[in-house]
């Protein structure tokens, strides 16, 4: 077993660190308290090949595997979460679903504008009504004439209303018993993007409510093979769960690099609260469980690069990610005390970012339910 990582992954991991900190931090504040989407974010992150990580060089990515991605997330999210999510829906939702699924044409006109960032994709699984049970299902697509007519509503869709998005992939019932995947370009008549939604955490990430009303599209816009959508949503979502596990790995490090530097610079009875047994356990098993965290999300990652069933081992990872990254921020605000409530303080922006991360691509328990059911349960 082999836990280092490779010089290219040391490389990107430094990479994005040096971004992270040096472009990211100074506005992080300043674009979640504005709930502003940075644009000017995005394009640097585009000429640094962040955008499409995983992607093959062929099509404009940088055909590294995914524990280079899972790094990148983490890094990106250890300082500010609205713009590793950013990342990470655009790469795992919105990209990765046609490079897996598409067609060569589908490829070819998509995934270089994607994977080097020009334009952004967003992934339309959850509606209205149909969260956890994705398979309620109720927006259609009607063939008619050549065309998907398209109607119905998809409800907390990352990064699809940027005025660089160029697409949305959607589930959709093709027939009363199947689903499938079709792509919807921005700006399709009868496609329509509600204002952003107003959040918790993730201020600086779009998210809209999309409505389909007659909306169509191309029958060749059909992603992967008609009634294969659920089964391709549950594979985006395997791989999805790698990259929001790398998530809770940064948040939960972010959170504790900023309660490391407070406890030790921060003064009562006459000595920094670094010095006090009760910090020092805290600090400590907050080390121990973000070194068990990526230990999980690397093994996930590596598995899903060797071929190997990754399921299970993201489904573990993202559980476990997700708790980890709750008791992590709320002991570091403990640490901080009452400055810690204040906004002027980082840790308050990740107390807020966390909580999402036990809700989005699957809650706490549907993936205690898919790891009893990999259980053979």
């Amino acid at each position: 077993m082999n836990f280092e990582l490779t010089p290219e992954q040391q490389l990107l991991r430094d990479t994005v660190r040096d971004f992270a900190e040096t472009r990211v931090a100074p506005v992080a504040e300043e674009i979640d308290r504005e709930a502003r989407f940075p644009y000017e974010l995005v394009a640097e992150m585009a000429e640094l090949g962040f955008m499409g990580i995983p992607i093959p060089e062929e099509y404009g990515g940088a055909g590294a595997d995914t524990v280079s991605y899972a790094v990148a997330i983490e890094e990106l999210t250890r300082i500010d979460s609205s713009v590793a999510i950013t990342v990470a829906a655009h790469t795992s939702l919105g990209t990765l679903p046609i490079h897996l699924f598409g067609t060569e044409a589908q490829k070819e006109e998509w995934l270089p504008r994607l994977a080097s960032g020009q334009a952004l994709a967003a992934f339309g699984l959850t509606e209205p009504d149909a969260g956890s049970d994705a398979g309620a299902t109720r927006t259609t697509a009607e063939l008619r004439d050549g065309h998907w007519i398209v109607n119905g509503s998809k409800m907390f869709i990352t990064n699809a209303g940027t005025d660089i998005t160029a697409c949305v992939t959607i589930t959709a019932r093709t027939s009363d018993n199947e689903v499938s995947n079709v792509i919807v370009p921005n700006g399709t008549p009868g496609y329509e993007i509600s204002a952003p939604l107003h959040k918790l955490g993730w201020r600086a990430s779009d998210t809209r409510e999309l409505s389909f009303h007659d909306c169509a599209v191309p029958e060749a816009n059909l992603l992967g093979e008609r009634g294969k959508g659920f089964r391709q949503f549950l594979e985006i979502l395997d791989g999805g769960r790698i990259s929001v596990a790398a998530m809770g790995v940064g948040l939960a490090q972010g959170a504790y690099d900023l309660a490391l530097a407070y406890a030790r610079q921060r003064q009562q009875f006459g000595k920094p609260i670094a010095e006090f047994q009760a910090v020092q356990f805290q600090l400590a098993d907050m080390a121990t469980e973000i070194d068990a965290g990526r230990a999980l999300v690397h093994r996930a990652a590596w598995l899903k690069d060797a071929g190997r069933p990754f399921a299970l081992a993201a489904a573990q990872a993202k559980l476990y990610t997700g708790l980890l990254s709750n008791r992590v921020v709320n002991a570091s605000l403990q640490i901080h005390g009452g400055y810690g409530f204040m906004d002027e303080f980082a840790v308050s922006r990740l107390y807020r970012d966390q909580k999402i991360l036990e809700i989005g691509e699957g809650t706490n328990e549907v993936q205690r339910m898919v790891i009893a059911r990999l259980l053979g349960l």
